[in-house]
């Protein structure tokens, strides 16, 4: 799982495995550690209906409903978008990049524009 952050925006990029993950397990939890504290990004199956987020202690959860999940798992849905308040998320499927990279990409999803 990758997140990207640009002034009011997250996006969350999950490889072919996060999602299976997530729909198997509900959540999913990374983070960072700095020589400070520790910075916890994290998606959690929620009753929401919606996708939201919130901002606590160090951790970014971004709550997604049980059929969003099923929908990114299961079709060839690339993502969903929502707002809280000002701040914008995006979830999405993470594709190979078509031009070099250094970064291992073996469990990313096939690029459509490849094909």
């Amino acid at each position: 799982m990758k997140i990207r952050i640009k002034e009011q925006s997250i996006r969350f990029r999950l490889t072919q495995s996060d999602v299976r993950n997530l729909h198997a397990k509900g959540e999913l939890e990374e983070h960072t550690d700095f020589l400070t504290g520790r910075f916890t990004y994290a998606i959690a199956e929620s009753e929401v209906g919606n996708l939201s987020a919130t901002f606590e202690n160090g951790r970014i959860t971004l709550q997604i409903p049980r059929e969003m999940i099923n929908e990114l798992e299961s079709t060839d849905r690339v993502g969903f978008s929502g707002n809280t308040g000002t701040l914008k998320l995006l979830i999405e499927k993470d594709f190979t990049c078509l031009d070099n990279t250094m970064e291992d990409q073996s469990d990313n999803y096939p690029n459509p524009l490849l094909a």
